[in-house]
């Protein structure tokens, strides 16, 4: 019998389990054969810890100690927002919000050659924002978990929850028991809780859609920022040679295996389009993932008001990775009786209890 059993094996899942492990018997259940493979393998993984919630920023600037003390996991890259004509009240309140510094759309041409320099009137930069190399974090995590005597299994979907002296959970891998359940399922949080017998929070989750083409002209794209619409009405973002572009659209849908919508991702590349001078003529992939956001869009972490053996850390909404650190130090904390780091008013506002009635 684990201490704590774990359902989900994303970057919220998998970084709990590394930081319990060295003191308690832990297991993750992963559905998927696969770790991180929904929301945390189709991230566009940036830290930026300007974004957000005023919640997730905070809890982003209390990750960064992780971060910077963990120098392979970060790579340069850099946030930029341009205006079309009639936005430039919208890049003010980006500005304002984002802490963005103002540049010329000179300087903007500079780090992003491709800008259409008719098109763009405004832009804002920051250069504190960088790459997250996600698989080294899983993967290291993973380790961790592993070289402390937990397990993690994969295939393992959850069919049964059932509680008696302690949580017994049936997946096709088999049925395990835990004292402790840590309900880290991504989209599909709600559906473990109904399992468990557990009232469900009311989370939505919502696809997000991707395509990959190529470099523009031929362009080495490696050093360009990532770059957005205001209002994040798209964005595009270097990955392996290639330029990754999204609609950056939020359709709620309901947990599933997440696909691209053509028509939504053929109007994302046509936003994008508007502000560049090459034109897409090919895209080499295309994918979505889901973003799972709370009632009030912040994440919950913490014990279920009515059932303290059963632990809420779900509703990340696309802020998993650079919220990750911080994250899972608080869940830790909690579940292993400790005083967290964290501002006491940030801990109760990421609380379950805020959706008790």
């Amino acid at each position: 019998m684990s201490d704590i059993l774990i359902i989900g094996g994303g970057i919220a899942g998998i970084f709990a389990g590394a930081r319990l492990a060295p003191h308690a018997n832990v297991t993750v259940l992963e559905a998927e054969d696969a770790l991180a493979y929904h929301a945390s393998g189709r991230s566009a993984a940036l830290y930026e810890a300007n974004y957000g919630k005023p919640s997730t920023v905070a809890l982003a600037r209390a990750s960064g100690d992780f971060f910077f003390n963990q120098t392979d996991y970060l790579t340069p890259r850099g946030f930029l927002v341009v205006a079309k004509p009639g936005e430039e009240a919208a890049l003010a309140a980006d500005m304002e919000a984002m802490h963005l510094d103002p540049i010329s759309v000179e300087q903007a041409l500079a780090k992003v050659p491709i800008l259409n320099p008719d098109a763009v009137v405004g832009a804002g930069y920051h250069a504190e924002a960088w790459d997250i190399d996600t698989d080294l974090m899983v993967q290291d995590f993973a380790k961790t978990i592993r070289a402390n005597g937990g397990q993690i299994v994969t295939g393992a979907k959850v069919t049964a929850i059932t509680r008696d002296r302690g949580w017994h959970v049936v997946t096709p891998k088999g049925s395990f028991q835990a004292d402790i359940l840590i309900n880290a399922a991504g989209a599909w949080v709600d559906d473990i809780a109904t399992l468990a017998g557990i009232t469900p929070i009311g989370f939505t989750p919502n696809r997000r859609s991707m395509a990959r083409i190529p470099a523009p002209d031929g362009h080495d794209v490696s050093d360009w920022p990532m770059f957005f619409g205001v209002g994040e009405s798209w964005y595009a973002k270097p990955d392996a040679g290639s330029l990754l572009v999204s609609p950056a659209e939020e359709h709620p849908t309901t947990p599933h295996d997440a696909w691209a919508d053509d028509m939504v991702l053929a109007e994302g590349i046509a936003k994008y389009q508007e502000a560049v001078i090459p034109e897409v003529t090919r895209i080499q992939a295309n994918w979505a993932g889901l973003r799972t956001f709370s009632p009030d869009r912040q994440l919950v972490i913490g014990r279920d008001p009515k059932q303290p053996a059963f632990f809420w850390l779900g509703g990340q909404g696309g802020y998993g990775f650079f919220t990750s650190p911080a994250a899972s130090q608080l869940a830790a904390d909690l579940i292993l009786g400790r005083t967290p780091d964290l501002d006491a008013s940030l801990v109760a506002q990421l609380s379950p209890e805020r959706f008790a009635s």
